[in-house]
């Protein structure tokens, strides 16, 4: 590298003479486990005519150096790009690709434009490593900063040294405790398993407890602030039930609009599939989504680099920009762009009796308004940090099951308000991103405000479609927080992560509102303290509005023509 660190690289090369493009994959996951990986299979691309370069990132198993989430990737990419492109057999032209930390060390040297990169393939990966990788909504996203660690960056890099035995039982044996304990341990500025007063384990973790708001140590890495310089095409793939989603679209949608150059803007396509992390397959969660939403994806990264690095006529030109599989029809939706072009943002407004605690409560969803008369202006409840409501489905993470499942247990705590439309009269499809607007008071100086759409069928079960978290005291600014007033009317935007869902006739939609979704989201103590540094926790009560002065709502994206 440009500073003298020597990273270590496994070489496949073709048989035979001539020279061939290059494909490369850059991991912090060893090298040598490249091969067990669905699609980030070497010798399977070596096969095809590729030179494929697999490198162990700085820090990281077999290279040099201090491994720092981030930190060295733009430029530790650019440098292996431009050897790479060097190496015998090559003939210049360089493709990336690979899934999560992976796709990052593709977007983060495309920002600085290596002369020799062609083009990229970052699956199930984010545009901000801030927003959406470790925080949402100012929310930390606890459930993946401290599993991460513990069952595979941490761990791997301390190996090197004289007790790193010791140390990678240790946190081996906490990823395991996760649920059962750490995941409960305050203050979170002095996780144990990570060792805080060790500065060799994960001193970048501590860091990213240190900075809570999106400030200058997250935003030197962001890539949605530098679509412009982003100059190749991409290939970019998620799933609705990905820990990375939002992250995935937007960067499509960024290099979209506003790339460096015109093959980046044209060239560019999504897919999203129903999937978690990693997933390509029909199943996800509890739903078997059909033989269609099964995608080898490997094949379509090996199309991809045909048309790209070696120019062949195999109908990607001819693709559409975005397929996204659309469940409950099981169906591919194919447009030009993201959102959907023609979707209608239609809201539902909350409606109650002021007791929409539970399933069995009034709570009601209706494309009407409130008007004031006999409906109740309001629901309380109390959220305790000590007896959070759990995440159950999702985004998977090591502790929580991925993928759609049965909400109902959950709804039927006191401390969740359930609010959902009577039986719908014929389909409707929900595809793009969803926000609630939500006018609410709290007790605290500060708390959270959570949001969960599912879909509720005729026999009652009310499958987990998508959710969010909004942070009360960075309800007008991710980079400037502050506290509220005890008792006062704020209006907070909760933004849920896009999807893409026919709701059938005769189904119900459904909106859940709280104050934690946990181990997912880190439990907000209700005391407005400095981030990390709390002990104990308070009780908080909280009040929703939504009266005609404070028309509380959830935003869907609907397709006019919902696809059958």
């Amino acid at each position: 590298m440009r500073d003298g660190t020597v990273l270590r690289s496994n070489v496949f090369t073709p048989k035979g003479g001539g020279d061939f493009p290059v494909i490369l994959l850059r991991l912090p996951y060893n090298k040598e486990g490249a091969e067990t990986i669905l699609y980030d299979q070497p010798t399977r691309y070596a096969s095809a005519c590729y030179v494929v370069v697999v490198q162990d990132v700085r820090g990281q198993y077999k290279s040099d150096g201090t491994f720092y989430p981030y930190r060295s990737e733009g430029t530790d990419g650019y440098d292996t790009i431009e050897w790479a492109a060097r190496l015998p057999h090559a003939n210049g032209k360089v493709g990336m690709y690979g899934f999560s930390y992976p796709g990052l060390t593709q977007w983060m040297p495309a920002t600085l434009r290596p002369p020799h990169l062609v083009t990229i393939i970052p699956a199930f990966t984010s545009s901000d490593y801030y927003d959406g990788w470790t925080y949402e909504g100012g929310a930390l996203y606890q459930s993946f900063t401290q599993s991460w660690p513990l069952d595979s960056i941490a761990n791997s890099a301390v190996r090197r040294y004289p007790d790193g035995e010791a140390l990678d039982a240790g946190m081996r044996q906490a990823s395991k405790n996760l649920f059962s304990k750490w995941y409960w341990s305050l203050p979170l500025n002095k996780f144990p398993p990570l060792h805080p007063k060790d500065p060799r384990v994960a001193p970048w973790f501590y860091d990213w407890i240190k900075h809570p708001s999106n400030d200058a140590y997250w935003q030197r890495w962001s890539i949605r602030t530098r679509y412009p310089q982003v100059q190749v095409p991409s290939l970019n793939l998620g799933g609705w039930y990905d820990i990375f989603l939002d992250g995935t679209a937007e960067n499509f949608a960024g290099v979209q609009a506003k790339g460096g150059t015109e093959a980046a803007r044209k060239g560019s396509t999504l897919l999203l599939g129903p999937w978690t992390h990693g997933g390509t397959g029909r199943r996800s969660g509890d739903v078997d989504f059909g033989p269609d939403a099964a995608v080898a994806i490997d094949d379509l990264q090996l199309r991809w680099f045909d048309h790209w690095l070696k120019g062949a006529r195999n109908g990607v030109e001819k693709d559409p920009a975005v397929k996204v599989f659309v469940m409950g029809a099981n169906k591919w939706r194919t447009a030009a762009s993201w959102p959907i072009p023609g979707t209608v943002n239609t809201k539902y407004y909350l409606h109650s009796a002021g007791d929409a605690n539970t399933l069995t409560g009034s709570g009601s969803l209706s494309t009407s308004a409130p008007a004031g008369g006999a409906e109740a202006a309001t629901d309380r409840y109390r959220y305790d940090p000590r007896n959070p409501v759990p995440s159950f489905g999702g985004r998977f993470q090591s502790s929580v099951p991925g993928g759609p499942h049965d909400q109902r247990l959950i709804e039927q705590r006191p401390d969740v308000l359930v609010y959902s439309t009577p039986a719908l009269e014929k389909d409707t499809e929900v595809t793009g991103p969803i926000s609630v607007t939500l006018y609410a008071s709290s007790s605290a100086r500060d708390t959270d405000w959570t949001a969960k759409l599912t879909d509720v069928s005729p026999d009652g079960t009310s499958m987990l479609i998508q959710y969010g978290i909004q942070r009360a005291r960075y309800r007008d600014s991710l980079e400037r927080p502050s506290l509220i007033r005890p008792g006062k009317v704020y209006k907070y935007t909760i933004k849920i992560w896009p999807t893409g869902n026919v709701f059938k006739a005769g189904h119900r939609l459904r909106l859940e509102i709280s104050s934690s979704n946990f181990p997912m989201y880190d439990r907000n103590p209700n005391t407005g303290h400095a981030f990390g540094t709390d002990t104990r926790t308070r009780v908080a009560d909280q009040t929703v509005y939504h009266d005609a002065a404070h028309p509380s709502s959830i935003q869907l994206p609907i397709i006019p023509a919902p696809i059958g």
